[in-house]
């Protein structure tokens, strides 16, 4: 099933399977290491919602919740 990273919540696990935004923004995603195939966790929220924290290729990174929109994930179970 695939959802964009903005849907997925605290403890949840996905494979990004494409990024859909063009620009600049899909750009620094890119150079972010978030590309087709990686995984990525949901480590936590912040209290508003927003920015969300993830951990991708080891490392954690704070995303906007627009800047997760545009990046599609299939769900993968946790472990």
């Amino acid at each position: 099933m695939l959802k964009t990273l903005n849907q997925l919540k605290p403890g949840e696990m996905g494979i990004v399977a494409k990024i859909t935004g063009s620009g600049p923004i899909r750009s620094r995603i890119i150079d972010m290491g978030i590309v087709a195939g990686s995984k990525i966790y949901v480590q936590k929220l912040a209290p508003l919602g927003d920015p969300m924290e993830i951990k991708v290729k080891n490392f954690n990174l704070s995303l906007r919740k627009t800047e997760a929109a545009i990046i599609e994930v299939q769900m993968e179970a946790t472990s």
